[in-house]
């Protein structure tokens, strides 16, 4: 694979810096049961990479003491990681926001039978990859059979009132771009695939996020590959709107590796830019506690721009109308 870091370290992107924390973002590990081409996280079933009991405490225990609103669990396949439902249960307990990235795909996995149900008890918002409406187009870029198995798992989500405005429970779907191209209008797209999923499936759902594919660990090094990589940058980087700068996410967010080691947001965190305090690189979560981090320097590099171009990208989707 390509390493994309030295193509990006070198970079004109403004200086910005954080804001209060509300989102506490934990990629509990890299393994997942699928591997789609644009992850920026170089997930797979092969990985091994994966939180511990311990570090999952320290998490906890950030949690607590920060007032952090939002719990934020990704992977890989988040699911997948033992401790996933004591992060979940211990946070809700708490009174916080959780917030599941599901691939769908998982719902149906051999001995996650009961993990829809376990989400929809505890309240927990899912926020679910389905890189397109159509078939073709899923299973060109996350495997064959993907689409179908994901429709599955949303029509479960749905008959226990996921998607329904009235219960509470909410599912967001997820657009990523098949190549290296700015997502379209969220707006606009998430009609089109209210009024496909609906008049096809039956399928309910609250919002549609788009984001944008980030030129690093997979999805980098695929352009690298094609050479399309100077062209995606020079995309990005004619595109980016200054305005999207206020809303970055990565002003609010704290992401949080499988070994406890925290970055200003997940990108970095596959880069291995580490947030830094004082100078002190490579800080672990339990250092930031009682640490206030308004007014920190957020470390930044040409990836940077790939969530400022167009209408912004972020975890929440597009950041302005397009």
């Amino acid at each position: 694979m390509h390493a994309t870091l030295p193509l990006l370290e070198t970079s004109d992107f403004p200086e910005i810096r954080r804001h209060k924390l509300v989102t506490l973002q934990v990629n509990v590990g890299y393994r997942c049961n699928q591997a789609c081409l644009h992850c920026h996280v170089n997930a797979s079933p092969d990985r091994k990479e994966m939180m511990g009991a311990e570090v999952a405490e320290e998490v906890l225990d950030y949690l607590r003491a920060s007032g952090a609103e939002v719990l934020d669990i990704t992977g890989g396949a988040p699911e997948l990681n033992p401790h996933f439902r004591r992060l979940v249960e211990a946070a809700r307990g708490m009174g916080r926001h959780v917030i599941d990235r599901c691939n769908l795909t998982i719902l149906t996995e051999p001995g996650q039978d009961d993990l829809a149900g376990f989400l929809a008890r505890h309240g927990v918002e899912v926020i679910a990859s389905l890189p397109c409406y159509t078939e073709e187009l899923v299973d060109r870029q996350r495997g064959k059979g993907v689409y179908e198995r994901s429709i599955a798992g949303i029509r479960r989500l749905n008959a226990l009132g996921y998607g329904d405005p009235d219960s509470g429970l909410e599912l967001n779907l997820v657009y990523n771009p098949q190549g290296p191209s700015l997502p379209p209008a969220q707006d606009a797209l998430e009609e089109d695939y209210r009024r496909v999923l609906g008049e096809n499936f039956g399928i309910r759902f609250n919002r549609l996020f788009t984001l944008a594919n980030m030129p690093i660990q997979r999805f980098g090094s695929t352009l690298v590959s094609k050479g399309q990589f100077d062209d995606y940058m020079r995309l990005l980087k004619s595109s980016a709107r200054p305005e999207n700068l206020a809303s970055v996410m990565c002003r609010t967010l704290v992401s949080v590796d499988w070994q406890g080691y925290v970055y200003d947001c997940d990108f970095n965190q596959m880069l291995g830019l580490p947030l830094a305090i004082a100078g002190r690189p490579k800080v672990r979560l339990p250092e930031l506690i009682r640490h206030d981090l308004a007014g920190n320097p957020i470390a930044v590099a040409d990836h940077c721009y790939g969530c400022t171009a167009g209408q912004g990208s972020s975890c929440g989707g597009a950041l302005k109308s397009a």
